[in-house]
């Protein structure tokens, strides 16, 4: 790759210094595409300190750092909407914490405390990671699922009316301290155990406090109670508590709703039409990424934690309705083929469920169970489950993917290759290849829109005044280099990166200037003095 020029030198460009305008870099000769809803054009962006302070026509200007981007695109720094980084972000090692695998996407944000696991302690938390230097910026939900956990622990039960007000006091306190809005996870146990009525008086909290309802909806499938009525509890719990509602990696998720994208669209838009803010975000890869656990046992089977779970495997008669239901949760994800064990340093790794019930001469069910009996180090729960899902059908991602409330994720985590590679993967394969979409709702959807829905104080844009967060990405060599075998390889393609007016990345490389923030919404209404 042909390095971009990046001149540490005043410019000065037919006139004296002290007629030009001065600042720290200018971006010069590339195709801005501003995150609005306009045409690119080509021009110049100034940033002088940590802010925007010009985007425009090409113009003299006396500047620190100069940057060609002739050929190239210019962009605000991409944010992912739904993420999982804390291998990185709260890793002991300061390169790690720098988050190489968003930035090489070109990403400057992302969106944390997803799935319902975001702490109530946020502003604690936000001083330890502001503290500890890392690369992106930082937007943390409190999750429903922390909350539960810490009131609850793993019961499979209702709180009584002082354990429900604990769970409201912890939400209050989460959005009180700068918590975006309450996120959660209802698929997962022990969230699942809640009902719409546990939920939605939790989330009134965070209503009630200008908050923004984010959900792994209960059911994505037909587990339980089925994609289209899982949608609708969403739609449901956001009415009742006064606020928006955005739905995380919205999908048809299983054989059995392959197809049903129309449907659940519709069920989205009569919720709009009829005046609710609801919004989603999706993620631009086939295979789901989940664990061996969540995808095949029974929801009640793991109550109580994993030792629980152990015992009930144990147990002749109760293991074998565990079976009878796994092996429907099998059929419904297309088969032990379409499971990849992606966990690192097991020997699985890298094969499909199928190909491991061969080679220890069982059934695909058994092979599950034996992986999922053996413990990680601590023995507090099964080691090397993930697991990359193949369940979706083209036609269903391309429709979600064209809805002009839908936003781009990564849902990135630990073994599948979007933690790496969803944002060149979008481009690379939805916008170049397939044309599902156009290069300027790509950029829209990975930067202004998020910034909206997720109410991004100046973040989101190329415009005077705003946080300089930009990228320079060339459009000829952006692309993903991670897949589902070797998830951990960084993207390439994106030859500047700035967060907050610091050059965090240059030619798909990090500099090691660790500029990003935890981004805390003000103190709401509602929260004393």
């Amino acid at each position: 790759m042909t390095r971009l020029p990046i001149l540490a030198a005043l410019l000065l460009v037919g006139a004296a210094p002290s007629t030009l305008a001065k600042v720290d870099v200018v971006i010069r000769g590339g195709t801005i595409y501003t995150g609005a809803q306009t045409p690119p054009m080509t021009g110049q962006v100034e940033i002088a300190g940590d802010r925007i302070v010009y985007v425009g026509p090409v113009r003299r200007t006396a500047a620190a750092s100069v940057i060609d981007a002739t050929g190239k695109i210019v962009a605000p720094g991409l944010i992912d909407a739904h993420t999982h980084p804390d291998t990185y972000i709260r890793s002991k090692d300061a390169k790690a914490r720098l988050n190489l695998p968003w930035l090489a996407q070109g990403v400057s944000t992302v969106i944390t405390g997803v799935d319902g696991g975001g702490t109530p302690d946020v502003a604690a938390d936000a001083q330890t990671l502001q503290a500890s230097r890392i690369g992106t910026n930082v937007v943390p939900f409190v999750g429903f699922g922390a909350i539960r956990q810490r009131v609850l622990g793993e019961a499979d039960r209702a709180p009584n009316p002082a354990e429900l007000a604990q769970e409201k006091a912890l939400a209050a306190k989460g959005m009180c301290e700068g918590a975006l809005g309450l996120s959660t996870g209802l698929f997962y146990a022990p969230q699942s155990y809640a009902t719409t009525d546990e939920v939605a008086a939790v989330a009134a909290e965070a209503g009630k406090r200008g908050g923004l309802y984010d959900t792994h909806q209960r059911d994505e499938s037909d587990y339980t109670i089925g994609l289209i009525a899982s949608t609708k509890e969403a739609i449901e719990i956001g009415r009742r508590a006064h606020m928006p509602v955005h739905f995380a990696h919205l999908k048809a998720l299983g054989v059995d709703l392959q197809g049903h994208a129309p449907e659940l669209i519709a069920t989205i838009e009569a919720a709009r039409a009829a005046g609710q803010d609801v919004t989603a975000d999706q993620y631009p890869w086939l295979a789901s990424g989940s664990s061996v656990d969540a995808s095949l046992v029974p929801n009640w089977a793991v109550a109580g934690g994993y030792k629980a779970m152990l015992a009930r495997f144990a147990d002749a008669p109760t293991l074998a309705r565990i079976k009878t239901e796994m092996t429907e949760n099998l059929r419904r994800r297309g088969g032990a083929a379409s499971l990849l064990l992606t966990s690192e340093g097991v020997p699985w790794t890298g094969r499909t469920l199928a190909q491991m019930a061969t080679q220890w001469h069982v059934s695909p069910i058994d092979a599950a169970i034996r992986i999922l009996e053996t413990p990680d180090a601590a023995g507090t729960g099964p080691s090397g489950v993930g697991v990359a899902s193949f369940n979706m059908a083209d036609r269903d991602v391309d429709l979600i993917m064209k809805q002009p409330w839908v936003v781009t994720s990564s849902d990135g985590s630990d073994g599948h290759p979007r933690q790496y590679a969803t944002m060149p993967q979008k481009y690379r394969v939805y916008v170049q290849q397939r044309k599902v979409i156009t290069l300027a709702d790509f950029i829209r959807r990975s930067s202004g829109l998020t910034a909206d829905i997720y109410r991004l104080d100046h973040r989101g844009y190329l415009r005077p005044g705003y946080y300089a967060d930009v990228v320079v990405i060339d459009p000829a060599h952006y692309a993903p280099r991670a897949d589902y075998i070797h998830p951990r390889v960084t993207s390439v393609g994106v030859t500047a990166l700035f967060v907050n007016g610091k050059l965090a990345l240059r030619d798909s490389a990090a500099t090691g200037v660790a500029a990003g923030r935890v981004l805390l919404r003000p103190r709401p209404a509602g929260c004393g003095a």
